[in-house]
């Protein structure tokens, strides 16, 4: 049943302006209904459900007014509508610009398609052509809507040709059209998917003209990875690289040739670009350490098939702007860079900033970064120790020697180390989990004990100056 709220109201003792704010009125009839509420001797009626889906056209009825009257003058009242402290427009048939319900529903509640009771009230004005009142104010009624969204489901895999596994025989071992498994899996944020509607994997073909779909979560938890709701594009076989999806009547799209790419779908447009990956050698750090005018720092490609980069950057903030940066795949080009929307997963001290920009949040330092581009993982770990460790201090890890870092040459150092040449690594915060070793030229993370003697040590581990994280010994 529709609840009728009735609208109460008193003559207006006099006009004012329209900045004055009028409560005081006399006492409203009463209904002896238990849903009326009081504004005068008119009514408001609200609407049903409103699906905005299937509203067209650029209002939308949310109530039926009769207008309360007055004895004193004949006039034609104008009418705001009010949700939690903002008003709109509405025009004496009930209808408000669709446009401000609908910003007014994402800006509290957010886009996702659930039904949204609303608390209103309505007032009613009268003007005399130069000034304008407000007579009153009604009870408290409530609109119902619903947002316009698409189904956008909490998780999507990746089926298709690529992830069939074949054995010896030629026999399937795994079926990538009937199977799914992690690494099938879209990467997505923490955020709710009606915020953030943006799904990307990355993914391998090893041969031509593989074909895929996008299979729901739901589905896939419900052991019916074909149920109602599969995701592919309109025309079978379509090989194009951007497009759009359907999840009614899917066809299978195609990969035309062998490579690596990630395939990003936006599920509020319902929209997909496959773009072909090739890992450059590095990323090249740029940021606030140099006023985002130099990207000399940079990390090294660890691993080409999943597009991994680690090493060291230094962090400063010299124009208290924030410490944030970016990572440009290109020295000095910012096509294509690397920002906080490339990323799903932040670890450690590494934060995405509000305006799109990376970020630290543990102030100025040294960081070792993890850059994980396929699977959109950000590690930044502050360097608080670096330290050496060997044969010449017994290899005690409660005694590394500690290095100190040298803002202007972009390096630690230790001096009177009285490292030996019997073996010796640096390691960080005092743990094994980033150790360094190997040639003194050219460091690796994990790399063979260093067996230079000496006592000046310099460590260079930002590839400021040289592709390589490397050490000096004297």
């Amino acid at each position: 049943m529709i609840k009728k709220i009735l609208l109460g109201m008193t003559l207006l003792m006099s006009m004012v302006s329209c900045t004055e704010d009028y409560t005081d009125w006399a006492n409203p009839q009463t209904n002896p209904e238990e849903e009326a509420v009081s504004f005068g001797n008119g009514s408001v009626t609200p609407e049903g459900v409103i699906n905005l889906a299937d509203v067209t056209g650029d209002k939308v009825k949310v109530a039926s007014i009769v207008a309360p009257t007055s004895t004193k003058d004949t006039y034609t009242p104008s009418f705001k509508i009010n949700f939690d402290g903002q008003s709109f427009d509405i025009d004496a048939d009930g209808n408000m610009a669709k446009a401000d319900l609908v910003n007014y529903i994402t800006n509290k509640y957010g886009k996702r398609p659930t039904e949204r009771d609303i608390d209103a009230t309505l007032d009613a004005w009268v003007s005399n052509g130069s000034t304008a009142v407000k007579m009153t104010t009604s009870e408290t009624f409530q609109v119902k809507a619903i947002p316009e969204a698409p189904v956008i489901e909490n998780g999507y895999y990746l089926v298709g040709d690529m992830f069939t596994v074949k054995g010896g025989d030629d026999a399937v071992v795994f079926d990538g059209w009937n199977n799914v498994s992690a690494k099938q899996a879209f990467k997505h944020s923490d955020n709710d998917v009606y915020d953030d509607p943006i799904f990307t994997i990355s993914f391998e073909t090893t041969k031509a003209d593989q074909y895929w779909k996008i299979i729901p979560k739901k589905n896939a938890d419900a052991g019916n990875i074909w149920a109602a709701g599969v995701v592919g594009p309109k025309v079978d076989g379509d090989a194009s690289m951007t497009g759009a999806l359907t999840n009614g009547d899917a066809k299978a799209g195609k990969i035309a040739k062998a490579g690596k790419y990630k395939l990003t779908i936006n599920m509020m447009d319902y929209s997909y670009t496959i773009e072909e990956v090739n890992y450059d050698p590095f990323i090249y750090f740029i940021g606030s350490t140099d006023v985002w005018s130099s990207s000399d720092q940079k990390l090294a490609l660890v691993d080409d098939a999943k597009g991994v980069y680690t090493g060291f950057v230094y962090i400063a903030d010299p124009n208290n702007a924030g410490y944030e940066f970016k990572f440009q795949r290109i020295a000095g080009k910012w096509d294509r860079a690397i920002a906080a929307s490339d990323f799903v997963t932040f670890k450690e001290s590494a934060i995405g900033a509000a305006n799109g920009n990376l970020g630290v949040k543990d102030g100025e330092g040294v960081y070792y970064m993890d850059v994980n581009l396929s699977e959109g993982t950000i590690e930044a770990t502050k360097v608080t120790t670096m330290g050496l460790i060997g044969k010449f201090q017994e290899w005690d890890e409660t005694k590394d020697v500690p290095m100190t870092w040298n803002a202007e040459e972009y390096c630690f150092e230790a001096t009177n180390a009285g490292v030996t040449a019997d073996g010796w690594k640096f390691r960080m915060n005092k743990k094994w989990a980033v150790n360094l070793g190997g040639s003194l030229n050219n460091l690796t993370a994990g790399g063979s004990d260093i067996k230079v003697a000496g006592n000046t040590i310099k460590l260079y581990p930002t590839r400021k100056t040289k592709d390589n994280i490397y050490c000096t010994v004297e």
